[in-house]
């Protein structure tokens, strides 16, 4: 009988040049710790161990026989509103809210994160909420960092956290579904877990984490990049054939990246990733990439001991601690995706006792304290080359976009000149080089947002010209 036999090769990422085993340098392109572990097939076999039973229906199919629909339109409700906006939606109703979204069936997302930053437990709660109710299968939950015990602990907690809260879907027929519908699977061998949900075809896969799963085929320890892509491509091969939307977990490198080859990105459909000061409570959930939805979108979560709540108005996390009005506080309008979110900015200013002035930004860029406080000695005469600056966005978050210059330069003019800004007044605007205040994006949401969460003025292009002008007006020259 002959069986199919398979070997393995290290292939450079750069050139693709074939190596008979790992070394540091590529022999054909010269680059440096690119060589991947691949696995090669030999002539006369019918197919690796792990995908001998993956057969393609229909090789070819025409346009015509396409529904391009049918997907979005079963798309499946996480039940959690933050994680719903950031996986994306089909369709708007006429008042333009979300019709459908969620989870499209058969997609492949990849959540990652810092450890302990949250990622198994938004995934337990998903799993909580989809076998709740009686019209969903199985979820299948591959464990490879914890034991199903420690999950079920997990489980545990979340439900009581919602009977306190009087949920009604968690009655005793809702926590018998749940007992019964998550199975958890303990093995790590990513053949062995195909040819599981070939046979069980579950509604959900959760694999935590991928950097755990391997294979045989490889000689490389599990984590390795060769074996990440092989486990995360024959998982990905296994249910876009059932169509089963499936969770895979990714470790981060110290950098701050997803740990594997960037390949793996690639393969799948969506990359999610859950980031946020340790520290603190705040969990913020983003889309890197997303081919069913937009990657502008956000979640805001907030954590307890029982799991991840969501945050609705996020506005209110971020000024909560307006409610009196004293030097070097300003707020600000930020969009995160299609939310306008108010935050507070908060500037120190005082006389430095260095040479070189310090200049140092929390959840803002050092290049942007740099050139804000250029134009204000050059346009506005503030001493600031004599003066140590420190930035600080409220909160925890990190904000990139130019809206916020008005606001940083207004709250560092008023922690120099130790004088509180009015309450209830917004700063939206960029700034430029030559000191002018510039036009924002939505800036009619934002003013909107502003509005509805009772700020009286908004100081913007519409209003001011320059910043001096705005400075002059609150006694800040």
């Amino acid at each position: 009988m002959n069986m199919a036999k398979s070997s393995s090769s290290y292939i450079c990422q750069s050139c693709e040049h074939p190596h008979p085993k790992w070394q540091g340098q590529c022999d054909s392109c010269g680059a440096w710790n690119s060589l991947v572990e691949q696995v090669l097939e030999k002539s006369g076999g019918k197919g690796l161990p792990g995908r001998k039973k993956l057969k393609t229906a229909n090789i070819l199919v025409k346009l015509s026989e396409v529904d391009s629909s049918e997907g979005f339109k079963k798309r499946i409700s996480t039940m959690i509103g933050e994680f719903d906006r950031v996986l994306g939606s089909s369709t708007m109703s006429a008042d333009n809210s979300i019709a459908n979204h969620g989870i499209v069936p058969g997609a492949v997302m990849l959540i990652g994160g810092e450890p302990g930053i949250g990622k198994s437990t938004i995934l337990t709660q998903l799993v909580v909420n989809l076998t709740a109710s009686s019209e969903t299968g199985r979820v299948l939950y591959v464990s490879g960092e914890e034991s199903p015990s420690q999950i079920g602990l997990r489980i545990g907690r979340i439900l009581d956290k919602e009977q306190d809260n009087n949920d009604k879907r968690f009655g005793q027929v809702s926590l018998d579904n749940i007992k019964e519908k998550t199975v958890f699977v303990t093995s790590t061998d990513v053949d062995e877990i195909c040819r599981i949900i070939t046979k069980e075809k579950p509604y959900l896969v959760i694999v935590d984490s991928i950097q755990t799963v391997s294979t045989e085929d490889l000689a490389g320890a599990a984590g390795s990049p060769g074996q990440i892509r092989e486990s995360a491509d024959r998982i990905t091969t296994t249910v876009k054939q059932l169509n089963i939307p499936t969770f895979l977990v990714g470790h981060v490198t110290k950098e701050g990246g997803i740990a594997g080859p960037k390949i793996l990105e690639h393969i799948v459909d969506a990359v999610l990733e859950l980031s946020g000061d340790r520290t603190g409570d705040l969990r913020i959930l983003r889309a890197i990439k997303n081919r069913f939805g937009a990657t502008d979108e956000v979640g805001v979560f907030k954590i307890d001991e029982f799991g991840l709540q969501e945050v609705s108005n996020p506005s209110q996390v971020f000024l909560e601690h307006l409610d009196m009005s004293v030097p070097g506080s300003s707020t600000i309008c930020v969009m995160e995706g299609t939310r306008p979110l108010l935050v507070e900015v908060q500037a120190l200013v005082l006389k430095s006792q260095l040479a070189m002035p310090r200049r140092v930004g929390r959840g803002v860029e050092l290049s942007r304290i740099q050139v804000l406080s250029a134009i204000l000695e050059k346009h506005c005469g503030l001493p600031l080359g004599f003066s140590d600056v420190f930035l600080s966005i409220a909160g925890g978050i990190k904000v990139k976009e130019p809206s916020i210059d008005l606001g940083l330069a207004v709250a560092m003019a008023s922690s120099l000149k130790n004088k509180s800004l009015p309450q209830k007044t917004i700063f939206i605007g960029e700034v430029g080089l030559l000191g002018e205040v510039r036009n924002v994006s939505y800036l009619d949401r934002r003013i909107k947002e502003a509005k509805r969460l009772g700020y009286t003025k908004v100081v913007s292009r519409k209003t001011h010209k320059r910043v001096k002008d705005v400075l002059k007006e609150f006694g800040l020259l």
